[in-house]
């Protein structure tokens, strides 16, 4: 599989759960009336049934999807010895934003590389807004594009458009991955995010906590982050990477800067961020150094400096007056000039009070930002990337017809590694699972090969649907959907 610019795509390769019994929605049950016909394992067309040494059993619980099955095989067994019915245990799963169907869909997308056909809603969640509320609007253009191979539909994003002399990249899907630092989440997950990057022609990012040597042989797909703590900041590392970012806010708590509590400031993570074993980390807000656009630019102009040929981007998040922060980034000399962070994403560490309560939702930021940048005839010179919820390719493919050129991701990537939203994430043994957790323990719940098909296989998921919505809108190229908004429409207003 290979894209419009000749990159060659990793396959896909079916990566199970790590765990005994994987959550499904569903749950097969068999008596002992079973007579072992074999019916059931031959109708089922998801795998639910297996049959060993003249045996029948129920093995794949959680690929069964219920009534939704074309021939179910509690209708079809000849002594009725099966019946179905749904799990309570999943029930139990999610929130709003994050549904247990968004989370399971995730699952199977991270196992099998492809969106569910059946059983499970993988588009929207529940939340009663934002993504939730528009939907795309296909007017029959599909016929067009019918028998255009999927490799000749791009969905690739340049990043750098000022024509100076900073790196050109390109990457061959139209996301990348958020900060997630040394601390917040493990080494395991970080290099797995990292490899998977690699293999998929993108980046990840290194967060606010420095660069573990885990991290190095990714250099090319890595971008590092210059917070406001500072924390693990070195010329040398800047030097590393063709792109440096600076996160002036985040979405998940804008005016609040960042927290890492003391019991996830183990030895390493104290050694990588100069710090005290053991004691809390805070990142103040904002840089008591910027107040003003030029002072911004010092900044980026410092970047440069020490990588004469380094992308800056700039992570804030989306103030009332966001339009005037991207235009004065735009002067300062950036170019990932605005990475716009909403308040739906962050991990179980931020405060709902300030998730909710706090800064202009991203559906509306985006398309400010986009129409400001026409007007003052810049757009066309910087690359608008949003961040902070995107949850399903049908996210990214919204928020690209509101006005971005791509997305950032963060809990996407922590679900396709099983992560369950316990919102634990704070505590250094709170990660049932060993995604957001320093523990050396909990951490060896999971391995890095492992972990890095799981993320592959989520994003090859996702290039598939997006490019089938190209397809279906009649268009040959993800720059064509940038600031469509006559493609959407808001179910409170149809």
């Amino acid at each position: 599989m290979s894209s419009q610019n000749g990159f060659q795509f990793p396959e896909t390769v079916r990566t199970r759960s790590r765990f005994r019994n994987p959550i499904g929605k569903f749950r097969v049950n068999r008596t002992d009336d079973c007579i072992a016909c074999g019916k059931c394992v031959e109708i089922c067309p998801y795998g639910v049934h297996v049959e060993r040494r003249g045996q029948v059993f129920v093995e794949n619980n959680y690929l069964c999807v219920g009534t939704e099955c074309p021939e179910p095989c509690y209708k079809a067994c000849p002594v009725q010895a099966l019946s179905v019915r749904r799990n309570p245990v999943f029930d139990t799963l999610g929130d709003f934003r994050w549904t247990n169907e968004l989370l399971a869909s995730t699952w199977y997308m991270a196992e099998f590389g492809e969106s569910p056909s059946a059983g499970l809603e993988y588009k929207v969640g529940n939340s009663g807004g934002g993504f939730d509320k528009l939907r795309l609007i296909f007017n029959g253009n599909r016929s067009r594009l019918e028998d255009i191979p999927d490799d000749d539909i791009d969905v690739s994003l340049e990043l750098n458009r000022r024509d100076d002399n900073a790196y050109r990249i390109r990457i061959e899907v139209p996301v990348y991955g958020g900060g997630m630092s040394y601390g917040s989440v493990s080494v395991t997950t970080m290099v797995s995010r990292a490899r998977a990057a690699a293999a998929l022609g993108t980046l990840s990012c290194t967060g606010e906590g420095g660069y573990p040597d885990e991290l190095k042989p990714y250099d090319d797909h890595m971008i590092t982050q210059v917070a406001t703590g500072l924390f693990g900041v070195k010329e040398e590392t800047i030097q590393r990477v063709k792109i440096v970012e600076f996160k002036y806010a985040q979405g998940a708590k804008p005016g609040l800067g960042g927290h890492l509590l003391g019991d996830k400031v183990t030895p390493g993570v104290a050694r990588m961020r100069e710090a005290v074993v053991g004691y809390p980390l805070f990142s103040p807000f904002p840089f008591h150094s910027v107040y003003s656009v030029e002072d911004h630019k010092k900044h980026v102009d410092w970047i440069k400096a020490i990588n004469p040929k380094a992308l800056v981007s700039v992570k804030v998040s989306t103030p009332t007056d966001v339009d005037m922060v991207a235009v004065g980034s735009y002067y300062a000399g950036a170019h990932i000039i605005i990475h716009l962070d909403g308040s739906y994403g962050g991990t179980g560490a931020a405060p709902d009070i300030a998730k909710k309560n706090i800064a202009m939702p991203i559906e509306y930021a985006v398309p400010k930002v986009h129409r400001f940048l026409q007007e003052e005839g810049v757009r066309d010179k910087m690359t608008v990337i949003a961040s902070g919820g995107i949850r399903t390719p049908h996210d990214v493919a919204k928020i690209i017809a509101l006005g971005a050129d791509g997305v950032c991701t963060g809990t996407a990537d922590l679900v396709a590694l099983e992560c369950v939203r316990c919102q634990n994430c704070e505590s250094g043994r709170g990660c049932a699972r060993g995604i957001a957790t320093t523990d050396t323990e909990l951490s060896e719940l999971m391995n890095i090969e492992w972990g890095a098909q799981r993320i592959i296989n989520m994003y090859l998921a996702w290039r598939k649907e997006l490019i089938r919505i190209l397809r279906k809108l009649g268009m040959k190229s993800i720059k064509e959907l940038v600031g469509r908004t006559e493609c959407l429409v808001h179910l409170d207003y149809m």
